[in-house]
This record gives structure tokens, sequence and C-alpha cells, in this order.
């Protein structure tokens, strides 16, 4: 049975990836920190690898006491921050530590997938064109310069065996950004930054984990991908799929892109200081949704994994509202 270690698996995408990885056969080893909630964390065929990965050495002796691994699946990081130093020791250094540990007990495993993100290419400098991997990547947040400092630090390794995969926007059940939309959409409200002319490309957390586990077993290696569903929307239709699954209607509000900026300086100053937690709306955050074109080209996902979605944001949308609505959250 081959062995695979899915770091941050306590988290939205982490615990759909072991999901998917328990159902394709693996021997499945989530990685968490000591203070993880392990809400989603009840199977138990699953086996707990705690360990805390700023500390290299900590990193040296679980790795000694642990079988080897045959494929890792590196998700675990952070989208927002308090302190913007925290970028890059989460996403960067954490990163670094785990592989130099890997490499210096021998542990280097037959692939390993780094999960980063379409911020670190930044929105499209194309006008209306989408994304490509022939672009120039040009950030606009420190989490997605923090990603892109840790793709290139991956990629100058040699004989190194990755592969780097950069989702969109993801959406599904568990997750709590987009949620924040839903809700506002239930109470009546329909926000947009700037402009209702925004065009966005999606993943359904289903599609994306399924398809990042094909990958484990596939002959691709030291390759990057962008991840979507292969379609394009806008704005506009993803507030009138979510109005149509929750039956609302709205008023609609366009925000100036000041009055949001200032929202989020205010909103990061009083959130951090008073609760210690990041919100929603912060300003790494307000620098992504303020942008227009987030449009991708996913094609090489077609050719290279033979990939086919099976969901569009219809279909999951219905999905995720479902989930939401059988919680109690909507």
């Amino acid at each position: 049975m081959k062995k695979i270690l899915i770091t941050g698996a306590n988290g939205f995408i982490g615990s759909f990836l072991l999901e998917e990885a328990l159902k394709n056969g693996y021997k499945v080893y989530a990685g968490i920190r000591g203070t993880s909630n392990l809400k989603y964390l009840i199977n138990k065929k699953l086996y707990l690898f705690s360990v805390d990965l700023s500390d290299k050495q900590a990193i040296k002796n679980k790795l000694i006491e642990t079988e080897k691994f045959d494929y890792i699946v590196h998700n675990a990081g952070i989208t927002k921050a308090c302190k913007k130093a925290e970028f890059e020791k989460a996403n960067l250094r954490n990163t670094q530590n785990l592989i130099e540990a890997l490499k210096e007990t021998n542990r280097t495993p037959d692939k390993f997938i780094f999960i980063s993100s379409l911020a670190a290419y930044g929105p499209s400098q194309n006008g209306l064109e989408p994304i490509k991997l022939t672009d120039k990547p040009l950030p606009v947040s420190l989490y997605g310069e923090s990603k892109l400092k840790t793709e290139r630090y991956i990629k100058s390794l040699n004989d190194f065996p990755y592969l780097i995969f950069r989702p969109t926007g993801v959406y599904g059940a568990r997750e709590k950004d987009f949620y924040v939309m839903y809700k506002s959409i239930k109470s009546g409200l329909e926000t947009y930054v700037g402009s209702k002319e925004q065009y966005i490309s999606f993943v359904y957390v289903k599609d994306l984990v399924k398809l990042l586990i094909d990958a484990l077993s596939s002959d691709k290696i030291r390759k990057s991908y962008f991840v979507s569903d292969l379609k394009s929307y806008t704005a506009v239709e993803f507030n009138k799929i979510v109005k149509a699954e929750l039956g609302k209607k709205t008023v609609t509000i366009v925000f100036p892109e000041f009055l949001v900026k200032l929202m989020a300086v205010l909103n990061e100053k009083f959130s951090c200081i008073i609760t210690k937690k990041v919100p929603v709306l912060n300003t790494d955050k307000y620098k992504e949704i303020s942008q227009q074109n987030w449009l991708c080209d996913s094609s090489n996902l077609v050719s290279d994994f033979d990939f086919k979605p099976q969901y569009d944001l219809k279909k999951g949308i219905h999905a995720t509202i479902k989930w939401y609505k059988e919680e109690k959250l909507l």
C-alpha cells in the first residue's frame, strides 16, 4: 500500500484531500500541528503526523520515526496574516524546512506536490486574456509573493520530483471566504468592488482534490499548472447563481475602490488588535479582489491528465449551498 503525507490536513482543501486519498487506497498520514482542530479528521483509517513545520529538527525526528512516504502533498500554509512577515515564514520557510528535512533524512518521496495559488502569478496583465504559463508572474498581494518565492525555491532544487498546482478560486463545503458572500446575498445585499465588470475562474474542491491525487500516479514531473474548471465566469454570473440557489432578490451596491480599501485597513487594524484574528476583508485580500481579470489557461491539465471537471459553477454552487443549509449555516 502506497503511503502519502498530506500537510495542512485539517483545513478546507486538506480535509477533502484526505478523503480522496483514502478512497484511492492509500495509507494516509494527516500532517497537522499540535493545536489543529480535528473536526474533519474522524476517519479511523487516518494516521496523524503532528509536527511544527517551523522546527526543522523536529520534522527530521518525526520523519526518522515514521516509514518513508511514497508521496507528499504539501498543502500547509496561510492565506492571511496580521503580521506581514508571517506569509514568508509560513509559506516559504516552512516549506524549505520540510524539504530540507526530507533530503537530510534520505526521505525524499517519489513525488512532491506543492499547492500554490493563482495569486502567485497575479491577475492577467493582458486585458481580458487569461493568465498563461508564459506570462511573467506579477503577484499583487504579499500572499501571492510568498507563494511565488516558494515555487522558485522548489524549482531551483536539482532532481527534486515536484509538481506545482496553482488553483484559482476554490469553493465548496467547509470553505469560509466565499461563505461570507453567500451570507451577504442571503441578507439581500449583492456587492461589487469598483465595477461589476470582473472576470473570474473557479474550481470545485472535489474536482481539485481528484486531480491532485490522480497526478501522484502520473508520469508527469517538474511541471506546473493553473487549475480551474476550464470555464470563464463573471462576478455577475457568480452572484446570479447564488441568488437562484438561495431564492433571494438583492439590492446591488458597487463600492468605490477607495472605500473598500479604507474598510479593509480599518477592519484589519481593529480585528488584529482586538481579536488577534485576521478578517476576511483585509488589506492583502483587497489587492486581489479589486483586480479585473482572474481568468487562467488550464488547458495543459487536459493534455497531461485528461482532466474532466465534474462540476461547473452552477452544479458546484448547488452542492455547496445544499451543504451549508444542511449544517444550518445558511
